[in-house]
């Protein structure tokens, strides 16, 4: 079912896609890259596939080639969460492919200067960043789908806090989940809610009368090694040296 950002990301990017063709898609384990024939490459999380074969897109064999309003479509189609990834990933190429709002290589934990007195929530778990919230000393709230991961909130519980924290830090996979209207939905009065995250659509005007106060997202750079890693099961980690890493200020 098609969510209102959905929406306005695919209204946003229907003339822009028209007399484009997508040249390349890598599903691979942890992201989703799309490239364009303009040059341009945009990626975005890998949704969970929970196919009953050993097939897990129908559609696969026949993406490549394909005029680029059809995949940016499936962003919002009521298909499966995986074909949802390649919906994202085409909107972020072809957002990739337009002037480039203003924004800041500041990072974004430097940007924000959490409080020790303050209460941050935080949807998915965000390795790298917890150590450093933990060690200013805030509250910090993760709520996560993954029972596995110790310590978490899980989404039903995590509803008191994101209406009463100071900060709230969203993961952009939310963006392919569907969940992003119901979690900004939920936010009390943050003094900063940003999404965070490679998949993250990096066009301030999709996020207009919401309170999301910063995206904190990534450009791909260098489309061939992203290609490359996307295909062979590489993370953030790996992938960060081929892509520009920004926030926008909203």
């Amino acid at each position: 079912m098609e969510t209102a950002i959905q929406k306005r990301i695919i209204d946003l990017l229907t003339p822009v896609a028209q007399g484009a063709q997508v040249t390349d898609v890598r599903i691979g384990l942890g992201y989703t890259c799309v490239q364009l024939d303009n040059g341009q490459a945009g990626l975005a999380w890998t949704a969970k596939s929970h196919a009953g074969s050993c097939s897990h897109l129908p559609t696969a064999g026949t993406l490549a080639g394909q005029p680029a309003p059809a995949l940016l479509s499936l962003l919002g189609g009521l298909g499966q969460s995986l074909a949802k990834s390649v919906g994202l990933a085409t909107a972020n190429a072809l957002a990739a492919g337009l002037e480039r709002p203003t924004a800041t290589s500041t990072e974004i934990l430097e940007l924000i200067d959490v409080q020790p007195e303050e209460h941050v929530a935080m949807v998915g778990f965000f390795g790298p960043v917890v150590p450093r919230l933990k060690k200013i000393g805030c509250r910090l709230d993760i709520i996560e789908l993954d029972a596995k991961k110790g310590g978490t909130l899980t989404p039903e519980e995590g509803k008191a806090s994101l209406s009463t924290c100071d900060v709230a830090i969203i993961t952009a996979t939310s963006l392919v989940t569907g969940t992003m209207d119901g979690l900004l939905s939920g936010l009390g009065n943050p003094r900063a809610a940003l999404l965070l995250g490679p998949s993250t659509f990096m066009r301030p005007k999709v996020y207009a009368g919401t309170k999301v106060t910063h995206l904190a997202g990534s450009w791909v750079r260098e489309p061939g090694p992203v290609a490359q890693i996307v295909s062979e099961g590489g993370g953030t980690k790996i992938l960060k040296k081929h892509l520009d890493f920004a926030t926008i200020i909203i």
